[in-house]
């Protein structure tokens, strides 16, 4: 009897059918109980954030390819420790820039309530240490949340970008963009129908939405994995993101309600000014740095 193999195109598949099939089953007892508001929220979004790692390990069994997971999937080796430093403190700085551009352009466009005169609640906040000091502390503390989150993002990001996005590179720059990027915003789905990130949306415009953050951060995390050579600036730039995406607060008119759909970095004006630069890197090349490792050409 042949041994059962995959490879290619297929494991590609697979991968995304078994990422999103894990996701919904982690995520069902939201659906059997109080959704959003259940207690278990924290916990099951947690263990649904290793369900791609799950489901590489599974492709990686079925193709043969258990002993060089680790290399194919960019853990380790580190192979160019340059950029990979300058990749470090760019998954600092990437993540803070796509999220404190979008209140500026959403405000812009008339679809960000921003108090970009008086910044009120950053006033409040601040109190007697003033705004400076404020937002010096703040940075802090998304520092150390973001290593804290790195770990649970690394989940993720051992399947997004440390290997679906390594074996849709053979198919152009633009499709691992949009394909890893609207796969993994609809992995997202079973927490984004329930209401999470997107409040105001009803049907599937929610998971669009989120397709659409996906498609647009997921292009600069891709970046930063061709760049290093390694998941880890992927992983650790993904938390940093999620540390610091509550930062939109601070910008904000008191008390005025914020449709997610059309502003912040969840919504089409946050993605206006980084799809701009990402078309830009498309036509410079940005993209075109070949790796140091070879993936497997099974098909």
């Amino acid at each position: 009897m042949p041994k059962f193999r995959i490879g290619g195109v297929w494991s590609i598949v697979w991968f995304c059918v078994l990422s999103v099939s894990l996701a919904w089953a982690v995520a069902a007892p939201l659906w059997l109980g109080n959704g959003i508001y259940d207690t278990k929220l924290p916990v099951i979004a947690s263990f649904m954030m290793f369900t791609p790692t799950v489901a590489v390990l599974v492709i990686a069994l079925a193709e043969r390819r258990i002993r060089s997971f680790s290399s194919d999937v960019g853990l380790w080796p580190i192979n160019r420790p340059g950029k990979f430093v300058v990749a470090i403190v760019l998954s600092y700085v990437i993540p803070l820039g796509l999220i404190l551009q979008a209140p500026f352009i959403g405000t812009w466009l008339g679809v960000f309530p921003g108090d970009l005169e008086n910044y009120t609640i950053l006033h409040i906040l601040a109190g007697e240490a003033g705004p400076f000091q404020y937002l010096l502390g703040q940075a802090g503390l998304i520092a150390v949340a973001s290593l804290m989150n790195s770990v649970l993002a690394l989940g993720e990001e051992i399947g997004w970008r440390g290997w679906l996005w390594s074996r849709l590179q053979a198919y152009g720059q633009l499709i691992s963009i949009v394909i890893s990027g609207g796969i993994w915003g609809i992995w997202h789905a079973p927490l984004i129908l329930l209401g999470y990130n997107y409040p105001f949306a009803t049907g599937p415009w929610g998971v669009m939405a989120m397709c659409g953050m996906c498609i647009v951060f997921g292009a600069f995390l891709g970046w930063l994995r061709n760049f290093s050579d390694s998941v880890w600036p992927a992983a650790l730039a993904h938390g940093v993101f999620n540390a610091s995406v509550g930062l939109v607060s601070l910008f904000i008119v008191m008390g005025a309600p914020l449709d997610t759909t059309q502003a912040s970095i969840l919504g089409w004006s946050g993605w206006l000014l980084p799809t701009l630069v990402i078309a830009v890197m498309l036509l410079c090349g940005a993209y075109n740095l070949k790796r140091t490792t070879n993936l497997s050409t099974i098909r």
